[in-house]
Order: structure tokens, then sequence, then C-alpha cells
């Protein structure tokens, strides 16, 4: 009689690379997948997801990944489907991942980390679907939009912020890192918000998102279903590009737009310009970040107000995880660089090193299972105890995650859809060179057609841009 092979270790983690879970194991249904927690829906061209978990706050969980992949990737292929859009039911869009289970399942030892790595896995490939989705996607950020909810929203062509949206992504206050794709999003924010709101996990809130780049347009909620239905009559032609659908989409939500709540962000002034500063991408360190916050305490001339910023920065930050708030800031130092089919690469690496490592668990049961108020115990508990050697650990390529999208538009090193948001501040200040405010805010208004939020954040930007510390 032959002798039957014992299989130990299953081929995608064999030799010295460990590969994900194959997609089509990760799609399987599970026997306790929630039928309900997604819904799908149809109204002539547009296709929309209702994230099913109001309870929960719509917490991202495998069973519902598992029901979006393939319903996108059927969609992209239908000539029927004109419009993606998804939204969450009750107060939430999606406040993140289901993480309390991932925490006990690494309880379990390796074989319930490699679960909880499988999950990343699956959510990242949901992401990156998404960043590279052939069909427009529209991401209505109506309510809390927190980690998984970011992932789902974040690298969407259109992203819809209301005066019920409040963003943020909180990882480093559960011993995680800023993950579904903020690697590349983050450093490529404005100024030293990308870092300031990844270290923080400050939050928010709608006219913010919008001011900020993070959302692309602001309406009101109550206009939402007006909104879905008007994006059903579009019709669009077979040769039309994706951009040019784009542009009629565009068009159709400023419809929509009946007024912004504030001319300005709440984050503004100096206390932009001092975050800016503290949080610049060329600070070389976390210990120089803390020295420039130190230095503004100590600093006689600084105002009330910006010093009281920075003593509730340098308390919040010792708050945090320091291996959480170092792998961060190495995190979007190299998320710089990276293009975004690698982002997900990288990060899953991360999150799997994450998993094995005490902080996450501690975290998670500090902060959100039995909810203590204390600081949890962290592990190293303090940040001048973070060796660099341990934070390169967690950047060693040591897995393979297979991407669903892939060829050339799969992967991009600039959103190809980012001037469907407001303009940036380069772009405002290379056009201000020589010019009146009033010609600037003309010249950009034409050229974002008359796009809301643009005289606001032109006047806004320019009046940060005179002043100097």
């Amino acid at each position: 009689m032959p002798l039957r092979a014992k299989v130990t270790t299953p081929g995608w983690m064999t030799g010295t690379r460990m590969y994900s879970t194959p997609t089509e194991n990760l799609l399987a249904a599970q026997p306790d997948d929630d039928p309900d927690d997604v819904l799908f829906t149809n109204n002539y061209g547009v296709r929309s997801i209702e994230l099913n978990r109001p309870k929960k706050l719509n917490s991202l969980n495998g069973s519902m990944a598992r029901k979006i992949i393939p319903r996108l990737q059927e969609w992209a292929k239908s000539e029927l489907a004109g419009v993606v859009m998804i939204r969450g039911a009750g107060r939430a869009f999606c406040a993140g991942g289901d993480v309390a289970a991932l925490a006990k399942w690494n309880q379990s030892g390796p074989q319930g980390r490699q679960k909880s790595a499988d999950y990343f896995g699956l959510e990242y490939k949901l992401d990156h679907l998404i960043a590279t989705y052939t069909k427009p996607y529209v991401a209505v950020m109506d309510g809390i939009t927190m980690g998984g909810g970011v992932g789902l929203s974040i690298h969407a062509p259109f992203r819809i912020a209301t005066e019920n949206t409040l963003f943020a992504m909180p990882e480093t206050t559960i011993g995680f890192f800023p993950d579904v794709g903020a690697s590349f999003f983050l450093p490529r924010m404005e100024g030293g918000l990308g870092l300031y709101l990844a270290l923080t996990s400050s939050q928010l809130k709608g006219i913010d998102a919008f001011y900020h780049g993070v959302a692309t347009h602001y309406i009101h909620s109550s206009t939402l279903q007006q909104l879905e239905a008007r994006l059903a009559e579009l019709q669009f032609p077979d040769h039309f590009t994706l951009t040019q659908r784009h542009k009629i989409i565009n068009a159709t939500i400023e419809e929509f737009s009946t007024g912004l709540p504030a001319s300005c962000p709440a984050i503004t002034g100096q206390i932009r310009r001092t975050i800016d500063k503290v949080f610049h991408r060329d600070q070389p360190s976390v210990e120089a970040i803390y020295d420039s916050l130190n230095a503004l305490i100590e600093d006689k001339s600084t105002s009330p107000s910006i010093r009281e910023w920075a003593e509730d920065t340098s308390k919040t930050l010792n708050e945090r995880s320091p291996i959480s708030v170092a792998v961060t800031f190495q995190q979007l130092r190299d998320g710089q660089r990276w293009s975004i089919a690698e982002t997900f690469q990288r990060e899953y690496d991360i999150a799997a090193h994450f998993m094995a490592h005490p902080d996450f668990t501690e975290g998670v049961t500090a902060r959100l299972i039995k909810r203590r108020k204390e600081r949890p115990n962290w592990k190293p508990n303090k940040h001048h105890q973070v060796q660099q050697s341990e934070v390169d650990k967690f950047f060693k390529r040591r897995t393979e995650l297979s991407l669903i999208s892939t060829g050339a538009s799969a992967d991009y090193r600039e959103y190809p859809h980012a001037w469907l948001g407001l303009p940036r501040e380069e772009e405002i200040l290379r056009e201000a060179q020589g010019k009146a405010q009033a010609e600037v805010v003309e010249v950009l208004l034409e050229k974002y057609e008359g796009k809301q939020g643009v005289r606001e954040k032109v006047a806004e930007v320019l009046e940060r841009s005179s002043q100097r510390f």
C-alpha cells in the first residue's frame, strides 16, 4: 500500500516567503456568516451596497467582505451597472473592522493569528479592488467613518461627506497602525495633516473632511435619496471612458451642493501652521516631534491656545502604543514612495506582524472589550524604549498578498481621480503668484467648473500663507 503523505503546512505557506490564503478560499461562505449583514439593491443604473450591522456601527467583518467582493466583480462586467454606491445603515457608515474578534483569535495561538491575518488579506483585497475599480464608485460617508470604513471609501473617486460625517484613523489607540491603504492616502494629504491624524487619531467632522481632501463633495444628508434617484437616471454612451463618466457624475453631485456650514475648516490659521511645522514630513523621528512640542510648551512667546494644543497633543501621543506610533511614523515616511498595489502588499506584512505583537490584543481588550479608562499596559511602555530594530521587523517582506485586480490599471502612484476634489494648496499658491485673490478664485472656479468650496479654500489658503510664525 503506498504511503500517504502527511501535509502539515499549506502550499502557500511554504518556502522562504509566506503566501496569503488564496482568494477563492477566503471568499468561501462560513457557517456563521450573517446572510443580511450587507444588502444589495438595483435602481436602474445604480447598484447599491448597504452595510447592515447598525448595532455594531456597521463594523466590517469577513462575512461582509465575502459578499461585497463577488458582487463588485459581477457589476464590473455588467453593461447595466452604471454607478456603484455604498452606504451604511443607521448612524455610521462603517466604524472600522471587527477587531474584537481578531484579538480573541490571536489568543488561541498561531492558527488564530493566521486567521486574523487572513481577515486583513481579505479586507485589503477588497480595498484594492475599490481603489482600482473600473466603474464609477460613490462612497456616502454619512456618519462614523473610521478604520475599515475608511478603506471602503477613501480610495473611491467620489467621497461624499455630510453634516453627520466623523472621520478618523484611531489605530494607534488600540496597538495597531493606520491600514486599509492609509499608507498611500495619509502621506499625500496637505502639509502635516496626514502624519498628525495618523499618530494622534484625531477626528475630522464632515466639513473639515471636505476642506482637507478626505471627501470630494459635501452635501446635506437630507438630499442623499434624491441624489441616488438622480444618479439612477444617468445613461452613459458605451464609448465613454471612465473619466468622461466621472465628469458627468461629478456635475450631478454638484447639483445637490446647497451651501457649506462653515467658510473654513476648524483646523486653520495658527493651529494649522503649527501642525504643518511639528508634523512635517521631513521630521527625522518621533523624538523630534516630541522635541518640537516641548519647545512650544516651554517658549514664553507661544500663544496660550498653541501651548494648550501642544500640551494636549503631547499627552495624547503618550497615551498611544509606543510601538504603534513608531511603526506608523515609519509607515508614512515609506508610504510616500509606495504605489497603491505595493501599499496593500506592505500593509499585509505589517498587519500580520502586529497579530503576533502583544500590543494589539492588549489595546483592543483594554479599549474596546473591557473599556478600561486607564492606559493599556503597552510593551514597550514608553516611547524612548522602542528600538529601531524592532520597528524594522514590521517592514520585513515575509508574505505575498495576491490581489484581485491585476494589470497596468491596477497600480498607480497618484490617484488618477484626484481632480474630483478641491484644488490642492500647491495649485492655489502657484496660481496666486502675481495675481489678486479674486483672479485666483475666477481661474480655479472655471477650471473646477464652479465647484462648491473652491472660493472658500482659496481664501483660507491665501490668508494662512500670508501669515508667519
